[in-house]
């Protein structure tokens, strides 16, 4: 477990957080065919803090790795966060950004914590361990099934030509709650070739590439858009929705949808 004491600017990032709230992009083109995903009740939301820089974090990697595949048709959803602060090790992990640690601290403030560390785990906003932990992690998602949530979220993704267009609804969510949405890359290699993981082949799940979090209204419901990076294949990528209480930090309700293929015409 690598760490750093970094807790002391977690209150500039609360602000950084709250206020990148969702841009909005008109649609440059007819939308494709919606795909909609509907979560409520049990689940577990695994928010993975790790770095390509440091070299406790593979082993966390491979962790997630497995629940995905053993898991992938419950309600788990997993976030892999790539922080930047281990960059300066000789590494520049290409995922990585600062808002990611941004994310990071809220949590620690949100959980009492005195530092932040590599790799990290939190489970529905609650519960944090060590994330190569697999105990730890098999009970939380366990706990996290079984438990009774009355909040759900629905997603209705329709993509353009470079953005997804999303349609939310969000029921029984605290007033005190926002809407996240992030941009994941389902899988990924790196060929690592500085610092401590130097020379190795890393391999990522479910890599966060943007997340952007704007209040629910009080109706819970509204539309808003993703743009996309150029050149991506589609079918490797989703959208992740999380409802979370922006007091305490616990998740009230996540949903997941895939991005759909541009509609295309012959000429």
């Amino acid at each position: 477990m690598r760490s750093i004491k970094i807790f002391a600017l977690a209150a500039g990032f609360i602000t950084a957080i709250t206020v990148s709230a969702a841009f909005i992009i008109p649609r440059d083109t007819a939308p494709a065919k919606n795909k909609i995903m509907v979560a409520g009740k049990g689940f577990a939301v695994i928010e993975l803090f790790t770095s390509e820089g440091c070299s406790s974090c593979p082993p966390a990697d491979e962790l997630v790795a497995r629940i995905q595949k053993e898991d992938k048709d419950k309600p788990v959803y997993i976030l892999a966060f790539h922080v930047d602060y281990w960059n300066r090790l000789g590494w520049k992990d290409v995922f990585s950004s600062a808002e990611y640690s941004k994310r990071q601290n809220q949590y620690a403030e949100w959980l009492n914590l005195q530092s932040v560390y590599t790799p990290q785990i939190v489970v529905n906003g609650k519960k944090e361990f060590v994330g190569s932990e697999e105990g730890s992690l098999r009970n939380a998602i366990t706990a996290g099934l079984q438990s009774n949530h009355a909040a759900t979220l629905t997603l209705n993704t329709q993509k353009g030509q470079d953005r997804i267009a999303v349609q939310y609804r969000a029921t029984g969510a605290e007033k005190n709650s926002d809407l996240l949405l992030a941009l994941v890359q389902k899988a990924a290699q790196t060929k690592v070739q500085r610092g401590e993981n130097g020379g190795r082949t890393l391999s990522h799940v479910q890599i966060v590439h943007k997340i952007q979090s704007q209040p629910l209204n009080t109706g819970g419901n509204g539309n808003t858009t993703i743009t996309l990076p150029q050149g991506i294949n589609t079918q490797d990528w989703e959208v992740i929705g999380l409802v979370q209480n922006k007091t305490n930090g616990e998740i009230l309700a996540a949903a997941k949808a895939n991005l759909t293929t541009t509609a295309s015409t012959g000429k």
